[in-house]
């Protein structure tokens, strides 16, 4: 339940919101729906509406019709149609109920209030959450030490792949100036719903067992004009980049990603400096060139106390068909090795092992997937690239949520 509610037989108190209204408080139906309606989920908060107070009113007209009025956090809600799919879908199972009749509403200004400061637990400073001592949330940095190397191509399949297995992700695209995890997922004409000053990630659509384990936030959902250009200089992008990770309600996550821009600038510094516990990944791909460049991505991590957890050298080979005699040939296009060799040169740098976690071949459908929005883990999982990226995830998942070798900012009593 969400924290200052109060449930009082089946209805929802929260500060400044009214009970569920009914004309027909003797009926055992509007329990009943109600009961239900605690399984139905908004969409983008990701909690039950009964718990954010969004039910005002439940009536039995005629015996067997209800009629039901959900409040929406704002009048634009992206996802009201999804939401009254939901409630009319759950609200059909109740043994008695033949129709069902929705009217949307939208919140007053009060509730919204109450509902943000419901959310954050009262607090009303900005606080990030991944950055608080006891956040179990797996907080890994998606770097590289150039452009080019495909570490968005990484970041998208990545998330899609923790999410396929029930892990809920977000991912914050940091990259201010080459934003593109948006169009990636098929989300690029996406735009966040904001309750008071609080903003609502954009989730991604649900997957073949209804599920939206993924919600996205990227500085291109904020622009006007997707063509906008940010020109944004050091104490911006800071502040940009804080208000994504604060301003953001990303819920309860097992993992969150961040795409990094490439190199070693502003935003990888301030990534460490706010989320000291955040984890790194470094994407390479095998030509000896850009191995090189990746280490640095590497040392900057070491230099704001971040732990490189591993390497992923991508575009690693290309894998074909041969049309004569059947088998499949290996071409290293990009030369190989470069993975392993920046692994190696990690792990005697930075004085603890570095491994080199998947090496995912060179697909063209893995290209064409980021340019249609739709990533080759969710329409090709058979495909090579598909099963290193799955394998990937997988490695993440073992790892685990917990507070185990986590910075936990502790001073001594006394001081």
């Amino acid at each position: 339940m969400v924290p200052g509610a109060v449930r009082v037989g089946w209805a929802i108190t929260l500060a400044g919101m009214p009970d569920v209204e009914t004309t027909s408080p003797d009926n055992p139906l509007v329990s009943q729906i109600t009961k239900v309606l605690d399984g139905v989920n908004d969409p983008e908060i990701r909690r039950p509406i009964t718990d954010l107070g969004m039910v005002k009113r439940i009536d039995i007209v005629d015996g067997s019709r209800a009629e039901i009025e959900i409040l929406l956090t704002v009048a634009g809600c992206p996802m009201k149609d999804t939401l009254r799919r939901d409630v009319t879908a759950a609200a059909v199972t109740v043994p008695g109920i033949e129709s069902v009749d929705i009217t949307l509403g939208v919140m007053s200004d009060e509730q919204r209030t109450a509902l943000r400061d419901s959310l954050k637990g009262g607090q009303t400073d900005r606080e990030i959450p991944f950055a608080k001592p006891d956040s179990l949330t797996k907080v890994i940095a998606i770097a590289s030490g150039k452009g080019g190397v495909g570490k968005s191509s990484v970041t998208v399949n990545l998330a899609m792949a923790l999410a396929a297995q029930g892990q809920s992700v977000g991912v914050l695209d940091a990259d201010i100036y080459g934003h593109s995890v948006p169009a990636m997922l098929g989300i690029a004409d996406a735009r966040p719903t904001s309750v008071e000053d609080m903003i609502m990630p954009v989730p991604t659509a649900p997957d073949s067992d209804g599920r939206t384990n993924l919600k996205v936030m990227s500085i291109g959902m904020l622009k006007p004009r997707r063509d906008q250009v940010v020109a944004w200089r050091g104490p911006i992008l800071d502040r940009a980049l804080h208000q994504m990770l604060a301003d953001v309600y990303w819920g309860d996550l097992d993992f969150l990603l961040l795409d990094l821009p490439p190199g070693t600038g502003d935003v990888a510094i301030s990534v460490g400096q706010k989320l000291p516990n955040a984890e790194v990944i470094v994407v390479t791909t095998p030509q000896q060139a850009a191995a090189e460049v990746a280490e640095r991505a590497g040392t900057m991590a070491s230099m704001v106390n971040q732990r490189v957890i591993g390497v992923v050298e991508n575009m690693s080979f290309l894998q074909v068909s041969c049309p004569d005699c059947g088998k499949q040939h290996r071409y290293d296009v990009f030369g190989s090795g470069g993975g392993q060799e920046v692994a190696e040169t990690l792990s005697t740098q930075l004085g603890y092992d570095v491994d080199l976690l998947a090496q995912v071949p060179l697909d063209p459908q893995l290209r064409a997937g980021g340019d249609l929005g739709k990533p080759i883990v969710g329409t090709a999982p058979a495909e090579p690239s598909s099963e290193a990226l799955t394998g990937l995830a997988q490695k993440l998942i073992k790892r685990g949520r917990g507070l185990a070798g986590r910075q936990l900012n502790l001073q001594p009593a006394g001081r």
